[in-house]
């Protein structure tokens, strides 16, 4: 199986199981070279062992396809110099300063000119002044920047992430996700696994698995009309509206919003028909509204079955 030179990854019925516990389940999908692709889905759904067999780190137990125009299945220690690979655990060494941890990093890749290397990723990095500062002395958005300076020094073609930003402030977020759309831009692809909607909303593409079953991908735009939700926000008087809503036919979500209550189904005629008694009660407010990312994430996990179970 091949893959056109504007695809990165192209792959087919890939299938995992660990102690006979299926992971991966069926998987096929592509992804555009230079994109920055977002995995969304439960804890322990299987977005990191597919991230892995995607770039040929994990071996399938079935399937095929192709990763950077190599086969995943025998190519496998080709992809992996190709590969960044950026944890949600900092990984570098706590003692060494900035400076010490990308030269040691660029001499570990064969860099030949590995103090340029690292002078030169610190300036790109905005991490100039704190170059003989402690790795172990940085802020958690600092700890971020070094972290991705390392893993793209050797100048990988594909860069994984796993939850890169989990308790990070929403600015070093904001100015990490901005280096990573510049990466993309040059011609890097990204895949990134995330819990945060605004994360998943920045993402070219994204892809929502479940123990191990890809749901829906697509663009934002596209994983929202595939849902086919119909979605009511509620104002006003909204206490132990929740409860009385949870469950009833044709309401497959119900989730606060600050002061709103997001009201969503499938069936837009069942949803109707059991909000009714509510929508002329007075002291509430119901308006029809288009579904968010976020509630399309709620109501996929909703109907999810955890394999564990």
């Amino acid at each position: 199986m091949s893959a056109g030179n504007d695809i990165a990854i192209d792959v087919k019925g890939l299938t995992k199981s660990f102690g006979g516990r299926e992971v991966v389940h069926d998987l096929s999908m592509q992804v555009k070279r230079g994109s920055i692709y977002g995995f969304l889905g439960p804890n322990g759904s299987g977005k990191t062992t597919t991230i892995r067999i995607l770039c040929g780190l994990l071996t399938p137990d079935s399937g095929e396809g192709t990763c950077l125009g190599y086969d995943i299945l025998r190519d496998a220690e080709k992809i992996k110099r190709q590969v960044g690979y950026m944890t949600q655990r900092f990984s570098l060494y706590q003692d060494l300063s900035v400076r010490e941890n990308l030269e040691f990093v660029a001499r570990l890749y064969g860099l030949t000119d590995a103090r340029g290397a690292a002078r030169d990723m610190i300036k790109r990095l905005g991490l100039s002044g704190r170059e003989d500062q402690l790795a172990g002395e940085l802020s958690g958005g600092w700890k971020q920047r070094l972290a991705l300076g390392a893993c793209t020094l050797p100048n990988p073609k594909l860069l994984l992430l796993d939850e890169p930003t989990a308790g990070v402030d929403p600015k070093a977020r904001r100015d990490f996700w901005n280096e990573i759309h510049a990466l993309a831009a040059e011609g890097l692809t990204v895949l990134v696994s995330t819990h945060y909607m605004d994360e998943a909303e920045r993402c070219h593409e994204i892809a929502y698995i479940a123990y191990g079953h890809l749901l829906t991908h697509g663009t934002v735009d596209e994983v929202i009309a595939k849902s086919a939700l119909a979605t009511y926000t509620v104002t006003g008087e909204l206490n132990g509206l929740a409860a009385e809503l949870a469950g009833r036919p044709g309401i497959d979500m119900v989730a606060p919003f600050g002061t709103s209550l997001h009201v969503s189904g499938r069936d837009l005629a069942a949803l109707e028909a059991s909000i009714a008694p509510w929508r002329e009660k007075s002291g509430l407010h119901w308006q029809k509204s288009h579904p968010s990312l976020e509630d399309v994430f709620i109501e996929l996990m909703g109907r999810s079955k955890d394999n564990f179970q």
